[in-house]
């Protein structure tokens, strides 16, 4: 069994993925429209504000100015006009208009922030929204998915690994689409809006960021790139720790018959050891990139501030148009800080996404033909014809060309040692895995040939690991057929000698059977079950080892029911006990593989020494079961 996916072959194959989550947006298109247009208003409405603090400080400093040269003597007025350019009608509106610049100014500011404030909120509703139903679609997608992949890709991976998927991964690209694609977009449109003002309004001052902006570039992208994988890491380490836990919550009862709690305990703490470590090492990296960018972010700014501060000596940059500029500088290198979190959210999203579309891009290999017909109503004619089977496509076969047919309504046992491929068997049948070689037909029509939904749906299946639901008796009863009648849900608990100990339960048919039935005992379980194949009213039946786990009394009640239940069906039986089995109309006989002998029992008592020596050992041990009851 594959303990975890392998590493990605390439470390753009994560962005390449992302960017395929992206486009999911598209099914949300108005909403997301939404979401950045409402971006939009509100960047506009921040970059709008430099301009604004220009005009009050433009409008402070030249009103001071004006009122004092008000007062000065009138023969130094002209010259002082011309020294500062100005005429005698702008030096009577700077006087006089101040205070009425600086209310404008002002109120625009708060009308600024008023209409960033509310499209900032339409813009994270919006967003939430979309990366919510996102989330939603692959979740869908995902179960979808998992619940359509054949036996043999469950076989290969680990439940926990699933199911990290499903979660943790699918909640990372959420956050990303919802946080980290606006945070982008904000960034690069304050950052490109930002950089055309700077330069517009002082070509000098902007040629001093021109070397540190290319640097911080170089230096995101390095990190990035480094990330990436690390975060993969992280994910697969956290895959491992949920597979640790969940295995570990299935079987706690095996855990605790064997005191094993410490040793599980130190495994998880050294899975958990491991994802701790992977997520140091991410954040000694990220730790090191900030202060690289703040440096250099300080070392432009002091940069900005040395030679603002000669041109404001010079008399050519004013005070308004020096903070102007500084605010704008702002959002040059506020948007390379936001880099920083958007390449930990977009690392983190990348390898998520691959992980996710590593599920929903793998080819099943049990699928419905394209020209797949309906699977007419069943006659029961179930027939082998020189079926090999090996998992997985290779190694040794657990199924050597077999060939048997069993007519409709007749019992077929199957025997054999562990391993000999008895389950492998009813595994062909309703298609759970494809044969590697040879055909499996019902009523003549190759199983891979019709629909799997009309094929499965005539097979009745009591597998023997019984599973059940959380929910009611009658839920689970009624799981195949939800919308079957009480009437009918009784007569099948009472056709699997279930209905007696149902009613023994205060709630009956209503009684919870808790978490995969922990409630109920095991021939308890196992009888459920019975009643739940039975419900379909299957033209075919199989029933692996179904009287595995009841007593004596439970199983006589069990083979009586099922006796009048298998007449006109075609039923497939595993048992161990010959005993079960004996009156079936065709017993095969397994044997590594093969079908060593097949026939009725009398038959094979007399022709096959494999059945003869099983029969034989099966009588000494009810002998010697006899004998020690007796004392």
């Amino acid at each position: 069994m594959q303990a975890s996916p392998a590493l990605p072959r390439g470390q753009g194959m994560g962005f390449t993925s992302l960017g395929r989550a992206i486009r999911y947006l598209g099914h949300y298109r108005n909403y997301a429209l939404a979401a950045y247009g409402a971006l939009l208003i509100s960047v506009a409405a921040q970059l709008a504000v430099p301009q604004l603090v220009q005009r009050i400080i433009d409008a402070i400093t030249n009103g001071i100015t004006a009122q004092k040269m008000a007062v000065a003597p009138a023969a130094f007025q002209p010259l002082a006009l011309q020294a500062l350019g100005w005429t005698a009608d702008q030096l009577a509106r700077y006087r006089d208009g101040a205070e009425t610049a600086l209310i404008s100014a002002g109120l625009l500011i708060l009308a600024f922030a008023v209409a960033r404030g509310l499209f900032a909120f339409a813009q994270g509703y919006m967003s939430e929204w979309t990366s919510q139903s996102v989330a939603f679609d692959f979740r869908n997608e995902l179960y979808a998915k998992i619940q359509r992949l054949s036996f043999s890709y469950h076989d290969r991976n680990q439940t926990g690994q699933l199911m990290i998927r499903a979660t943790d991964d699918v909640e990372k690209l959420r956050l990303f689409i919802g946080q980290g694609l606006l945070m982008t977009a904000q960034a690069l449109l304050l950052l490109v809006t930002a950089l055309t003002i700077l330069l517009v309004t002082n070509v000098n001052l902007m040629l001093v960021l021109l070397p540190i902006l290319p640097i911080a570039f170089i230096v995101f992208v390095i990190f990035g790139r480094i990330a990436q994988p690390l975060f993969m890491k992280v994910q697969i380490k956290l895959s491992r720790l949920n597979t640790i836990l969940q295995e570990n919550l299935a079987g706690i009862k095996v855990v605790k018959a064997f005191v094993r709690e410490p040793e599980q305990q130190a495994r998880f703490e050294t899975s958990a050891e491991d994802l701790m470590q992977q997520g140091i090492q991410v954040a000694r990296i990220f730790s090191f990139v900030f202060p690289v960018v703040f440096l250099l972010a300080n070392l432009g700014q002091a940069g900005v501030y040395y030679f603002g501060g000669e041109q404001i000596i010079g008399g050519t940059l004013t005070f308004g148009e020096w903070q102007k500029f500084s605010l704008y500088l702002a959002y040059v290198f506020m948007p390379l800080g936001m880099l920083g979190m958007i390449i930990n959210q977009m690392s983190q999203a990348g390898a998520s996404a691959q992980r996710i579309f590593e599920i929903l891009d793998t080819q099943n290999e049990v699928v419905d033909k394209p020209d797949a017909a309906a699977l007419s109503p069943v006659q029961g004619c179930v027939a082998f014809q020189d079926v090999t089977f090996r998992y997985f496509g290779g190694g040794d076969p657990v199924l050597k060309d077999v060939t048997f047919t069993a007519e409709p309504g007749q019992t077929v046992a199957l025997l054999g040692a562990t391993g000999s491929g008895k389950s492998t068997i009813i595994n062909l049948i309703p298609r759970f895995y494809d044969a590697t070689a040879g055909r499996v037909t019902i009523d003549g029509h190759d199983v891979r040939d019709v629909t799997l939904d009309s094929l499965r749906s005539q097979i009745g299946i009591v597998l023997q690991d019984t599973t059940l639901f959380s929910g009611a008796i009658r839920d689970n009863i009624a799981f195949g057929r939800p919308d079957a009648s009480m009437d009918e849900i009784v007569a099948a608990a009472k056709a699997a000698a279930a209905h007696d100990f149902i009613l023994e339960f205060v709630q009956g048919y209503d009684t919870s059977v808790g978490e995969r039935g922990t409630t109920l005992s095991g021939g308890q379980k196992q009888r459920i079950a019975i009643a739940r194949a039975l419900l379909l009213d299957p033209r075919i039946l199989i029933l692996d080892d179904s009287t595995s786990s009841v007593d004596a009394v439970t199983e006589y009640q069990i083979q009586q029911a099922l006796t009048k239940l298998m007449r006109g069906r075609t039923s497939f039986v595993i048992a161990q006990r010959i005993s079960t089995v004996r009156n079936a109309d065709l017993i095969l006989v397994l044997d590594h593989g093969r079908i060593a002998a097949q026939g009725r029992h009398e038959e094979l008592m007399e022709h096959s020494a494999i059945y003869a020596e099983i029969y034989a050992s099966q009588l000494v041990e009810d002998a010697h079961e006899a004998e020690a009851s007796g004392k």
